[in-house]
């Protein structure tokens, strides 16, 4: 494999299809899926329960030394992978707006990313795994040997999480929404510890225009048509 692990990445922006991409195409591939935005959503939420400011790394420190996050397949009729800590299914806590702008507020700490990167790498070091994130490709996985940047506008992303969303009963507004994900954005681009960027070997899809199947289609043609590097 000329020094690439096969492991897929698909890193991009909040709201931009990664998870059901992801999902389809591990499933399609026969790879494992792992969902590295929902770790940090774990801690994120962990902080949230136990009171603790993540701004504080004598809070946080205690709190990344002993907890426990496991990722499960999803429930019989679900999506979204289960996500366990310390024991506890909370993964339907974990999807609202408000959770993941504190999961980037939690994701631009040092002592959070040291601690999950190496969880992640952990997980990936067998490869054949389709890895979504943030940093999949430029930071945990940069041996990876297929990569990809999925984006939309954001008010393509806001309509998608807000269908999403109502899909599930949850009230939604909008604008504010929007206003979240605009905000996430700069957040997680501007940050100093692995910022959200296109690794420079990745693909960069924008799927603003384009039906899922056909972006998961561009994927899966691009992984098992390498010459050198075919997963099958």
């Amino acid at each position: 494999m000329g020094g690439h692990k096969p492991i897929v990445t698909i890193d991009g922006p909040s709201g931009g299809g990664k998870s059901t991409v992801s999902r389809a195409l591990a499933a399609r591939l026969g790879f494992t899926y792992l969902d590295t935005g929902a770790m940090y959503r774990a801690v994120a939420y962990a902080c949230q329960q136990q009171g603790i400011d993540p701004l504080n790394p004598a809070q946080l420190e205690p709190l990344l030394e002993s907890i426990r996050i496991e990722l499960r397949p999803p429930a019989p009729g679900e999506d979204d992978v289960q996500v366990l800590v310390d024991g506890c299914e909370v993964g339907r806590y974990l999807r609202t707006p408000e959770m993941g702008m504190l999961a980037s507020t939690v994701s631009a700490q040092p002592l959070v990313r040291r601690k999950l990167t190496a969880l992640q790498q952990q997980i990936g070091a067998a490869g054949r795994i389709v890895a979504e994130g943030r940093d999949t490709g430029t930071v945990v996985f940069p041996e990876a040997a297929w990569k990809f940047f999925l984006d939309a506008s954001p008010e393509v992303r806001a309509n998608r999480r807000s269908a999403q969303l109502r899909g599930k009963g949850e009230e939604v507004d909008e604008q504010l929404l929007l206003a979240q994900i605009i905000k996430r954005d700069r957040d997680d681009r501007e940050r100093a510890i692995a910022p959200l960027k296109a690794a420079p070997d990745a693909l960069c899809i924008d799927s603003t225009g384009r039906p899922v199947d056909e972006v998961i289609g561009l994927m899966y043609d691009r992984v098992t048509n390498c010459p050198c590097c075919g997963s099958q």
